[in-house]
């Protein structure tokens, strides 16, 4: 009962399945526990020395740093790398530094994340203008 919008990324011009198409959400949430997971092992064994809270607020700037710097250079984190999944521009091409800005920073903020649109981006995707692919 209600409008059909087609397939997640139809909207976009992506494919339906395969290289390319619009990542599923399982595996981009299994990629940012593997993110968050490493961002932690980093702080708690470098940084925090023992303290939890320090290394919760360590492996937030550290993921800060990591995102920038991988999805910046290479379009995915290491947890994306794992998954198969790659972080690209709505038209295809690469995300320019300032748009990976954007969206790392409103991607720590959390709440813009958890508001997705019809094609599964979350507001941090969609205002960077960026899309989640598989690889």
């Amino acid at each position: 009962m209600g409008a059909d919008f087609g397939y997640r990324g139809k909207g976009l011009g992506l494919p339906e399945e395969g290289p390319g198409s619009v990542a599923p959400l399982g595996r981009r949430f299994g990629a940012l526990f593997i993110d968050w997971s490493l961002c932690m092992v980093i702080a708690y064994g470098l940084f925090a020395r023992g303290d939890q809270q320090a290394a919760g607020n360590w492996a937030l700037g550290i993921f800060l740093v990591m995102s920038l710097l991988t999805v910046g250079t290479i379009g995915c984190t290491p947890g994306k790398r794992l998954l198969s999944v790659r972080v690209v521009a709505e038209d295809g091409g690469r995300l320019g530094f300032g748009r990976v800005i954007v969206r790392t920073v409103l991607l720590v903020l959390v709440i813009p994340a958890l508001v997705w649109d019809r094609d599964g981006r979350g507001l941090h995707d969609r205002l960077s203008r960026a899309v989640q692919v598989r690889m």
